[in-house]
């Protein structure tokens, strides 16, 4: 069982050929109606580096079957181009949005990039563009390690032609584009908000406070532009983040920040906490940055123990709350006061902003 054109590859024999439908997971069920039958399923490259590997194996016992992994697309790819692939960014995304590149676009980076057909490298091109990227270079690959094997070298803003699948397109990243900060507290200006937003230099200590490791899950409450969340994500691709906002016109606005930044996995629940918070999967850190309450305080202190709270608050009754549970919990109670300079007539002085006063704790 394979695609028509691996399928067209083989030379005649006794076995039964059935094809491999699109979308992928159409076909999955007809192969394990195969069960009891010597089956062979066909698949490019290496099917456990953004193949059919990972979804064939969770679905089937380990007796069940057995890889045969030849030489990933990613791997050929490099080989033609001679780009040293640890250093090399490699993304899958036959089924995933093109925002997945942006965190990567930065002058002088080399991306290799799998796409679902050939009105996908397009599609790349046009992207790159949008992103101020058109000066990039493009390696357009068809049927790499095939018969029908052709490569197609051109500038984003100058490719035309069509082109057939399976292939991928390799980037060497080139314009003057914004590029993404790599430390956490981004630019404000990253983030789309209508003032609900945790500013830079809070947000820089609050997510060194949440200190996210690999595979934990993050509870954002009242998110507001979803700022603290999609840096949670942008940390690693292990990570996992739900974010609970109230108002539903943030909500979408926090849906589409984390997709423009590639951050599509982040989970957005409209709602209020605590009562939103109810089915969600266990967090291993919540941070809350709006709708405090002691309810809210109640619920999440009956969370598992090891669960990292972080709180900001700026009123005065968020702050007495926050009081009372440091008192009472513990952690590290810390108040944050930043000036930035700013005109006064025609010299300069400091304006404060409203002072944040931030608990965390491990329960």
């Amino acid at each position: 069982m394979g695609p028509p054109r691996h399928l067209a590859l083989l030379p005649e024999g006794g076995a039964r050929r059935v094809d491999w439908p699109v979308p992928f997971a159409d076909g999955v069920e007809t192969l394990l109606g195969f069960r009891g039958t010597a089956t062979v399923a066909l698949a490019s490259g290496d099917p456990f580096w953004f193949g059919a590997g990972t979804t064939l194996a969770r679905r089937l016992a380990p007796a069940e079957w057995r890889a045969y992994p030849g030489r990933s697309a990613f791997s050929l790819a490099a080989a033609r181009l001679g780009w040293p692939l640890e250093t090399t960014a490699c993304f899958g995304l036959h089924a995933a949005p093109l925002p997945r590149l942006r965190p990567a676009l930065a002058a002088g980076r080399r991306l290799i990039v799998l796409l679902r057909d050939g009105a996908a490298v397009r599609a790349v091109a046009e992207y790159l563009c949008a992103e101020g990227f058109g000066a990039s270079t493009l390696w357009v690959l068809q049927a790499l390690g095939g018969p029908r094997e052709a490569m197609i070298e051109a500038r984003a803003d100058a490719l035309s032609g069509a082109f057939a699948h399976p292939v991928c397109v390799a980037v060497e990243v080139h314009g003057d584009g914004a590029t993404l900060p790599l430390a956490s507290g981004r630019p404000d200006d990253w983030f789309d908000n209508d003032g609900q937003l945790t500013k830079r230099p809070v947000r820089a200590l609050t997510l060194s406070a949440l200190a996210a490791r690999p595979f934990e899950h993050l509870w954002d409450i009242g998110g507001g532009s979803g700022s603290i969340a999609i840096e949670w994500l942008l940390s690693d691709a292990t990570l996992r983040a739900t974010c609970v906002e109230r108002d539903p016109a943030r909500a979408t606005r926090i849906a589409e920040n984390a997709a423009r930044l590639g951050q599509d996995r982040l989970r957005v629940v409209t709602g209020a906490a605590p009562d939103a918070l109810e089915g969600l999967d266990p967090p291993d850190a919540v941070f809350v940055g709006g709708g405090l309450s002691q309810a809210l305080l109640d619920r999440l202190c009956a969370l598992r123990p090891g669960t990292r709270i972080v709180a900001n608050a700026v009123t005065l009754e968020s702050e007495a709350l926050l009081g009372s549970a440091h008192a009472r919990l513990g952690g590290d109670l810390l108040r944050l006061e930043l000036s930035q300079a700013a005109p006064i007539g025609p010299r300069r002085g400091w304006k404060a902003a409203y002072p944040i006063v931030q608990w965390s704790v491990t329960l």
